[in-house]
Order: C-alpha cells, then structure tokens, then sequence
C-alpha cells in the first residue's frame, strides 16, 4: 500500500498562511510529521494570484529537504508543469489529477507522458458528473483507460479514484466507492492501479467517529483491491493496521477483525458479518462502522452509542 500524506492543503488556515507567506519552516514541520508516509500530497487548489510559484516552491523544499515523494495537487497545469520540473525522480511523481473531460484530460496525459509520472485519473465528467453506481464509475474508467493507452501512457502508471462521498450524506456510496475497486482491479489487460482520498469518507462527522470510519473504510478498501492511499498522516493507528494488513500480522484484539473485515471483502461480493467479541466495545464499533458502510444500518452522528 502506498501512503500519501493529506496534510500539505490549502484549505487548512495554517497551511494557506504558509503558503502565501512561504514560510518555510511551518512546510518543513508538516512534512516532518508525514515521516510514516511514502509521499506527501501538494494540494494549494487553482495556485493563482498570490500563490503563483508557490508548487515550484514546494517541491523544492519536499525535494531537498524530505526524503518522501511527491504527489502534486492542482489546477493549474502551468503550476503543475513547473513542480515538476524541481523533481529530479519525476517519473515516480503523481500528477493528481484528471478527470474525464477532454481539456484537462488531454493537458494531464499530455504531462504524464513528458514527465513519465504516475498519473490519477478520476471517474467523473462534467456531463455525467460522479455516477452513483459502481458500474457508472467503471464506464468512466473504461472510456478513460482506452484514451490512455491510444495516447502512449503505461498501464502501470494509472492510479483510478473512485471518489469517495461521505459517509454522512451519501450513505450508499461507501458500498459503490469498494464495488468500483474491485471492478477496477479485475477488469483491466494490462492491469491498473487504485486510490483513494480516504478522509472524505467521514467529512462532517463528528471529530471522535472519524478515525474510526477512515480506519474501517480504509480496511475494506485494502481488501477490495486499493493500491494508494491518501489519508491524515496524523492517524498513526491507521498507518499501523494498514502495514499490519500487508504483513498479516495481528498484534492486538481488533487486529483480528480487521483482517477478517479485509478477508470477507476480497472474497465475497457482500457484506458477511464476521464473528466478533460483542463484550469488546472496541470490536463492536467497528462491526457496527462496517455495518454502516455496507448501508446495512443507518448512520447518524451517534451512531457508536447505539
């Protein structure tokens, strides 16, 4: 699983500030806690006005002073050209992203070709927008896919997102956002890659139930197939199961769980609900994190309380 650290994003105040001012040092901070990651993902939106330069400039300091990858987030493909451009390894970048509209699409793989980088294709456009089926969202990749290769882009370096809604207003997408990984990953000759913003998952709920959404969530997507993962590098329990997933190598009650939860999702095309110590409040908010997820019980804030 490759880790990709949220955290760099201009919709955070201290981050924004930092970015206008260029402050260096409050960068090279966040970057320090992203240490658990394998890349760190540059998000500073359209990069316009004020914060013209400023990928560039962020690059060069991921670069120089960090030894993680980089993922560049924006709009604006001049900004974009030019971070990568400051990356010395740009092939193993990630240019996040393009969607299925012919502009941007044309511009990003145009990118992804020159610079030979990892690129995240979303499955949305503009006339369709984000399908509610998983098989929606597969047309999308299709059409995506074919365009790709025909313009010279290896299999190997397309990342899919399925675009994750959260939980809270769109409770039936959690279960297409995991039927969508594992469509992509069983119908693509050469094969493909998948990603996820994980946080959006649990956007507008409540601060105490969102690691355990994004935790739970993220388990079931590991077993359906994801390849990447952008998500809080602050959630230093998520990093832990997750490496704990790929080793398969339980250390704690949960554990045990979780692997199940991951097991179950690789294999069936449903929800099977695992056995689990009910006496365990821990093991209980997770059954019943899932249970939500699959759209089997209804979320509310307060769910964990029932």
């Amino acid at each position: 699983m490759i880790l990709i650290g949220e955290n760099i994003h201009i919709i955070s105040p201290k981050i924004r500030e930092a970015l206008l001012s260029r402050n260096e040092e409050v960068i090279l901070s966040v970057l320090d806690k992203q240490k658990n990651m394998d890349f760190a993902d540059l998000n500073a939106g359209p990069a316009k006005g004020d914060l013209k330069g400023v990928i560039p400039w962020l690059c060069g300091i991921v670069e120089e002073k960090s030894s993680l990858g980089i993922s560049i987030d924006t709009t604006n493909v001049d900004e974009m050209a030019a971070g990568l451009c400051k990356i010395k390894n740009a092939e193993r970048a990630f240019i996040n992203s393009t969607s299925n509209d012919e502009v941007r699409f044309e511009k990003m793989t145009d990118m992804a070709l020159e610079f030979g980088s990892n690129l995240i294709e979303l499955t949305l456009c503009k006339e369709r927008g984000i399908p509610k089926t998983a098989d929606g969202r597969l047309e999308i990749a299709f059409e995506m896919y074919e365009n790709s290769i025909a313009k010279g882009v290896n299999s190997d370096k397309i990342f899919f997102d399925p675009l994750v809604l959260p939980i809270g207003v769109e409770q039936s997408q959690g279960i297409e956002v995991l039927g969508t990984i594992k469509m992509i990953k069983e119908s693509f000759d050469p094969p493909v890659k998948t990603v996820i913003g994980l946080s959006n998952i649990s956007n507008g709920s409540p601060a105490e139930l969102r690691p355990l959404l994004n935790r739970v969530f993220g388990v079931l997507a590991y077993g359906a197939g994801l390849d990447a993962v952008i998500m809080d590098a602050g959630d230093e329990e998520l990093v832990r199961i997750f490496k704990m997933l790929e080793k398969n190598n339980p250390e704690k009650n949960t554990d045990n769980l979780y692997l199940t939860l991951s097991k179950n999702m690789a294999e069936f095309p449903d929800f099977i609900a695992p056995e689990y110590d009910s006496g365990d409040d821990e093991q209980a908010k997770i059954i019943k994190a899932a249970e939500i997820i699959f759209n089997r019980k209804i979320y509310s804030h307060s769910f964990t309380l029932i």
